[in-house]
């Protein structure tokens, strides 16, 4: 049932829908990011070296990324609220159950399995910010929108890095995953009792639905469910531009998973700090990346209202943000902890300025099948997921340091800028039936 207020006052019900994205989101990344903070003190416990401790971090990845395009046709058939609340509750309960893997003799086997069945539970979530973006911002808000639900990435590594290793500290690895569990829970349960789409919303007035879609938004994308052909998908995934963003993608989330799985234990074991300087240090490129992540969506709302064209717009500060990220492999050449804290905050800062993805998903996908073309970009990016953890496993297990590590995920920033400086080309909205050179 359609409710709108008929009123000529234009509500804001889209920063309440963004700022519950932005939570969820939040608890996301901080129920991916528990291993890794738990990770030194689990590999003491239970025994497991480098490439143990790498496979452990890809579980997530494989689960998370197999399951992009079986989320995003799911999220396409069955809605954003329905889909985002009941895999946010799930998600919640696997990491709340981590907790109990070292009271079993095969730690690893559960690990492995509770860390894919939450990749699993995460598949829909970002496929479903981009939509809801889509359907609750015109284009001129949209680079901020977007920005604010990726930088929770950053927030809640910032936030909760150092929450999560003083419960480590006090306590033990096991009430990490507790924690995050219950809260996880409990939103999940939020979520479903408050968050609608646009035209189902008590709380939307017709002028704000309207100041949406003349700005180029999709309110009523939600009320048109499309019967989704393989020829459709095949049209994404042989589309140039696509191709070249969504190698743009596992380029820039390669340096996301790096921060997410080794970053503690890089600092730990590389640089010596203790858990707790851990916790703190970890924090601060963290927030580098959130400052980044909002300024890089300002910026390209910015030059789409001096008049710039959606492909520059877009692009300039994805180039520049990759090209910036290189200099993490600058911090195989200092000591100070001080000088490393810089270094890596100056790579995260400019990842978090590139990280404009999801927008260009959101203005570039056939509105018809968005879950699907989103659910192909994130099966791309987070590709990454997989690969970045076991890499940098066999090679720090291999070289005995992270040297060639940081190298690694230099290259790969370097390799995503120049993939949307060469492949990309000018950015437009695809529609159904155009060919792989974008004509009917």
């Amino acid at each position: 049932m359609t409710v709108i207020q008929e009123t000529s006052r234009k509500t804001n019900v889209r920063y309440f829908i963004l700022s519950l994205i932005f939570i969820v989101t939040t608890f996301n990344y901080v129920d991916r990011a528990t291993l890794s903070v738990a990770a030194p003190a689990m590999r003491k416990e239970l025994g497991f070296d480098a490439i143990t401790m790498g496979m452990a971090f890809s579980a997530f990845g494989w689960a998370y990324t197999g399951m992009q395009i079986p989320g995003g046709w799911v999220l396409d058939k069955f809605g954003a609220r329905i889909v985002y609340g009941a895999g946010l509750i799930l998600w919640s309960i696997f990491t709340f159950m981590q907790g109990f893997v070292g009271f079993t003799s095969y730690a690893f086997i559960a690990l492995f399995g509770l860390r894919f069945l939450m990749g699993i539970a995460e598949s829909p979530a970002f496929p479903t910010n981009s939509r809801l973006t889509v359907m609750w911002f015109p284009n001129h808000e949209r680079g901020f929108a977007t920005a604010i639900f990726q930088s929770a990435q950053y927030f809640a590594l910032a936030i909760f890095t150092p929450l999560m290793t003083w419960t480590l500290y006090i306590s033990s690895w096991h009430y990490i995953f507790f924690w995050t569990g219950v809260i996880g829970i409990a939103l999940g349960i939020f979520w479903l009792a408050y968050v609608r789409e646009p035209r189902h919303h008590k709380g939307v007035s017709r002028a704000e639905l309207d100041y949406i879609e003349a700005g180029g938004g999709l309110p009523d994308m939600a009320e048109k469910r499309a019967v989704i052909a393989w020829s459709d998908v095949r049209a994404l995934i042989t589309n140039r531009m696509l191709f070249g963003i969504y190698i743009g993608q596992f380029c820039l989330t390669t340096i996301t998973w790096f921060f997410l799985t080794w970053f503690p234990t890089y600092l730990y074991e590389a640089k010596g700090m203790s858990i707790l300087k851990v916790g703190i240090i970890a924090a601060i490129p963290a927030l580098a990346g959130f400052a980044g992540g909002l300024l890089g969506g300002i910026w390209s709302d910015w030059l789409l209202k001096r008049g710039k064209s959606l492909t520059l717009a877009r692009k300039l500060p994805i180039i520049t943000g990759l090209l910036f990220s290189t200099t993490i492999v600058l911090g195989n050449y200092v000591h100070s902890d001080v000088v490393v804290v810089l270094v890596m905050s100056v790579a995260f800062f400019a990842k978090g300025i590139g990280n404009l993805g999801w927008c260009i998903v959101g203005d570039v996908s056939p509105k018809e099948i968005m879950g699907i073309s989103g659910g192909i970009f994130n099966l791309c990016g987070n590709l990454a997921s997989i690969v970045t953890p076991i890499a940098i496993g066999v090679i720090v297990t291999q070289m005995g340091s992270f040297d060639l590590a940081l190298i690694y995920v230099g290259a790969l920033a370097l390799i995503g800028a120049l993939s949307y400086l060469v492949i990309v080309g000018p950015l437009k909205r695809l529609e159904l039936g155009e060919d792989a050179s974008g004509k009917k």
